[in-house]
């Protein structure tokens, strides 16, 4: 690969550490061909970019990117696939799933999420539970939603007077 290659693939990959809110870094050396077909097609469902990269001009586009990767770069060895995704725990909810098949891979290196670090394939629990923005607002609104619902409630099996609503909202 020329120096220039290697120049435009950092600058691809530089584009796509910004693009992208999550970042995973994953193992997924050992697969054989049919699970590899396997893996990229759940990727796909599931709406998570699968590419694998060199680990120097990874590391590099890191280092250019305007995004704090914390301990990240630091493992950056042997084989390494990034998972790229809008939803932060879409890639771990792939992994656990493609695991549960008796896999040992793919191992989770790590996890750029919304400007957080998660270093280490502990951290993949964690990662499965956080909540996507849309599950945040539509518990907010659940939340918000309940109020208004007792005091329909209360309207409703008050019989319409003052005195039987008031009683109904103090029982609740």
């Amino acid at each position: 690969m020329t120096r220039e290659e290697k120049s435009q693939v950092i600058q691809d990959l530089t584009g796509k550490l910004a693009d992208n809110p999550v970042i995973y870094l994953a193992d997924i050396s050992g697969l054989n061909a049919s699970d590899t077909s396997n893996l990229r097609r759940a990727c796909f469902k599931a709406n998570v970019k699968l590419a694998v990269v060199k680990n120097t001009l990874l590391a590099k586009a890191m280092d250019s990117s305007d995004k704090d990767f914390g301990e990240l770069p630091n493992v950056l060895k042997g084989n390494t696939s990034l998972m790229m995704a809008d939803t932060g725990n879409a890639p771990a909810k792939v992994i656990k799933a493609f695991r549960k098949g008796k896999q040992e891979k793919p191992i989770l290196k790590g996890a750029y999420v919304e400007q957080e670090v998660y270093v280490g394939d502990d951290q993949l629990d964690n990662l499965v539970n956080i909540k996507s923005k849309e599950e945040v607002i539509g518990d907010i609104i659940g939340l918000l939603q309940s109020p208004a619902k007792n005091v329909i409630s209360a309207l409703q099996s008050g019989g319409g007077k003052i005195h039987g609503i008031l009683q109904t909202l103090s029982e609740k």
